[in-house]
Parts: C-alpha cells; structure tokens; sequence
C-alpha cells in the first residue's frame, strides 16, 4: 500500500523565470562555492531527478564551524581527531549542497550526478532515492533551530532548481529514511520554507503543517 508521502504527484512544480543572468553551469549552481568531493557517482539512466532531500550535519554533532563537513566530504577528516569520529571511521559520503550556519552555499557535487547522501532509503513509491534526488545539507543538529540565513539560501536553491530540474517533492532524510535517520528534525521549520516557495501544498512532507516545537 502506499502511504500518503510515496503517491504519486500531479507533476514537477511551476518553473520560475530565470532572468539576465545564467543560473546553472550544467549540474553546478552559479550561486554556490565549489569544492568538488570524490564520492559520488553517475545516476541511472532513465533517473528523473525530481526530489529534494533536505538533511542536517554537524561535525562533531552540535559544534558548527571548523571545516570539518568539507573533511568529511572531502575524505580527508582526521579520524582521530575527536572521539565521534571513531564510529565513522571509512565514512564516504557526500551531499550536492552544505549550507553553513552564516547562510554560505557550497556544492560539492555536480547535481547531473549522484552524490551519496540518503543510503537505504524510499520515498513518493521509488527506493534508492540517491539515484533521483538532490541533497540539501544544512549546518545543524537534529532537535535543534537553524539560523534564518539558512533559511533564506534554502529557499533561493530550492527556487532555482526547478529551472533545471523536474522537482516534484520536497522531503527531509527522516522522511525518505525512517527508523533510520532523523534528520533535519523537529527545529527545523517546513511551514517557514512552505511559507517562501510558490509551491503546491502536497510537495512537502505532511508534517510540513506543523510548527516546530
């Protein structure tokens, strides 16, 4: 049976003006830093990339800064270098975006391809989202607030994927993961991002509603 988040959608959200100035760069988005990591690789073949996975990391959890994400990303974090770290020792992983508290916007993968963000997941009735979607990380921890600059850059992005890209759904990694992860968690405000996209009501999760506690 498929449950209210997995039916099937009327079709990708309504694609706004693009302007004078150019957007995209093929997958990569004019508007971010780049800093391309190792850990991604090509989507299947027939992969309608119609999802956005909204996600939150901090490293380690709950202590922001110190470029210790991009090291992450990057395969170059020091494993020994904090305690955490020895129960992700090996970690390859990877998101397309990292949004930093301050608002900063980097991409590490270009988004024609597949980063490594959601692992064993399903959403909207198709498993492996990975291979159909983008991945949004935002500097934070789940259960905790994120900063109205973030707010304000995940909105911009969001905006502006559907210049290039079918996007049709909006959900957080709890949501294509649960049980699993729970990530961005109940700090972070889907009514605010509801509330700053022309975007029909069904391409967020239902919990979107909802204010944060």
């Amino acid at each position: 049976m498929t449950t209210a988040n997995e039916a099937p959608h009327p079709g990708p959200v309504p694609c706004p003006e693009a302007g004078d100035r150019p957007v995209w760069d093929g997958g990569w988005y004019r508007d971010a830093t780049r800093e391309p990591s190792p850990n991604f690789g090509p989507r299947p073949a027939q992969a309608v990339i119609d999802l956005i996975v909204v996600h939150s990391i901090s490293l380690p959890p709950g202590e922001y800064g110190g470029g210790q994400v991009h090291r992450l990303f990057s395969n170059t974090l020091d494993w020994d270098a904090h305690p955490y770290y020895a129960g992700i020792r090996g970690l390859q992983v990877s998101a397309h975006f990292f949004i930093e508290r301050d608002g900063r916007l980097w991409q590490f993968v270009d988004c024609d391809l597949r980063a490594w963000h959601a692992g064993p997941s399903s959403y909207r009735g198709r498993a492996n989202c990975n291979d159909d979607s983008i991945g949004i990380e935002l500097e934070g921890l789940e259960g905790q607030t994120f900063e109205p600059a973030q707010y304000a850059t995940l909105a911009r992005l969001c905006a502006d994927l559907p210049l290039r890209y079918p996007i049709a759904h909006v959900a957080g990694h709890e949501d294509v993961a649960p049980g699993r992860k729970q990530d961005p968690g109940p700090g972070f405000d889907w009514q605010r991002l509801r509330a700053d996209l022309p975007w029909p009501p069904a391409v967020f999760p239902r919990k979107s509603t909802r204010p944060p506690p």
